[in-house]
């Protein structure tokens, strides 16, 4: 027997007994497929304090479909995580809710070609990663045009690259507080203030949750950010 087959034997009787002892009362349901894949463990997972939670495993022996369920309690970033011995981490966080959500992707690319579909801030992170891919891209260029610039001892270039640069920063900053104000009454505002822009000016991210609806401030996320606020203040 092979070291892989070996792990995934271990693996497949973990899987089974985390399947017995699962709560059949379950009130989220991740569906999907993994095009190309032919053997691996895929998990359902969630942040703990200190470590990373599996919530439900499920392995894969030649088809490319997968089933995973748990229950929360409010809608929550979860991440699928897949296993296949090459000794690399691969993740897809998404938004969960109570329901059903779907994850179609494949096996070389599998962060990049995820296709994820279920929850309302779900929705709303597809968008706002969207535009924030664009921003992206236009950074590699700069970072890439920067480099040249070094390399040919180009002083006035760097200059003026390390402008665009931060300019293309503040955009990017300005972006994402102007969506998680716009979307006030979502679970993606905070999530968006405590993950994205956690280093942006103070002020704007007290805007942010100063105008999060009451029901948002009392959710997981909202109560993450108005902590994060309190030590803040503390520290002063």
């Amino acid at each position: 027997m092979t070291k892989f087959n070996k792990i995934l034997s271990l693996l497949i009787l973990i899987s089974m007994i985390v399947s017995c002892g699962k709560d059949k009362e379950t009130n989220f349901t991740l569906k999907g497929s993994i095009k190309g894949l032919k053997k691996g463990v895929v998990y359902l997972q969630k942040d703990g304090d200190s470590t990373i939670i599996d919530l439900d495993s499920m392995t894969i022996t030649g088809q490319p479909e997968f089933k995973l369920q748990t229950t929360i309690e409010e809608p929550i970033l979860l991440y699928l995580k897949l296993f296949k011995n090459d000794g690399e981490e691969h993740y897809i966080p998404f938004f969960a809710d109570k329901g059903v959500t779907t994850i179609k992707t494949s096996l070389n690319k599998f962060n990049y070609d995820a296709e994820i579909n279920g929850s309302k801030q779900q929705d709303l992170l597809n968008e706002y990663t969207k535009v924030m891919s664009k921003f992206n891209d236009q950074n590699l260029s700069l970072i890439e045009a920067n480099f040249l610039a070094q390399k040919e001892n180009d002083s006035i270039a760097v200059d003026s690259l390390n402008k665009v640069s931060e300019t293309l920063m503040k955009r990017k900053y300005s972006y994402t507080i102007q969506f998680a104000l716009n979307h006030k009454d979502n679970m993606i505002a905070p999530y968006l203030a405590l993950y994205e822009i956690p280093s942006a000016n103070p002020i704007y991210i007290d805007s942010v949750y100063n105008g999060l609806t009451e029901d948002i401030k009392q959710s997981f996320y909202g109560k993450k950010l108005e902590e994060v606020i309190a030590n803040r203040s503390s520290d002063e």
